[in-house]
């Protein structure tokens, strides 16, 4: 993020809702610094092959340890949605979307995240959308955009 200006006074703009920053262990290393090499990277047990989020070291389908992160495509589809008027923090701007959006390597994991790059109103259950990553310090977080199709205009 860019810093604000001296001169203004004013804090720069915030694309996600919470200027702090998520705390995160060994398990979640990678999902909150993958993003640097603009991978999505979700765990998945090589015993069972069942992806789940958030991260965690055992697999909560059969219980194996041997759980990694694996890189995703990134793509997925908005299972629910909310659009957000207050602004909660100096320098957030608002309207904002927070949403769920479902993984499309497995359609029970969701991520909560923001939807950004698009007005309110383009925002609807079903829309695809894709990673996109904001660093901030180490962090990067994955946020989505929608998937703009160049035959079809978005409403």
């Amino acid at each position: 993020m860019p810093e604000a200006s001296a001169l203004s006074g004013e804090a720069p703009p915030l694309r996600r809702t919470s200027s702090k920053l998520p705390g995160y262990t060994r398990d979640s290393a990678a999902f909150w610094t993958g993003g640097e090499r603009g991978e999505l990277l979700i765990n998945r047990c090589s015993a069972c092959g069942i992806y789940h989020h958030p991260p965690a070291p055992v697999c909560h389908a059969c219980r194996s340890r041997d759980v990694k992160p694996a890189v995703v495509s990134g793509g997925g589809a908005i299972v629910s949605f909310t659009v957000n008027y207050q602004p909660w923090l100096p320098g957030l701007e608002v309207p904002f979307v927070v949403a769920y959006v479902a993984l499309d390597e497995q359609s029970d994991v969701w991520l909560m995240t923001n939807i950004v790059g698009c007005s309110v109103e383009e925002v609807a259950i079903g829309a695809r959308v894709r990673v996109v990553f904001e660093q901030q310090e180490e962090v990067w977080v994955p946020l989505f955009e929608l998937e703009r199709r160049k035959d079809v205009a978005v409403r």
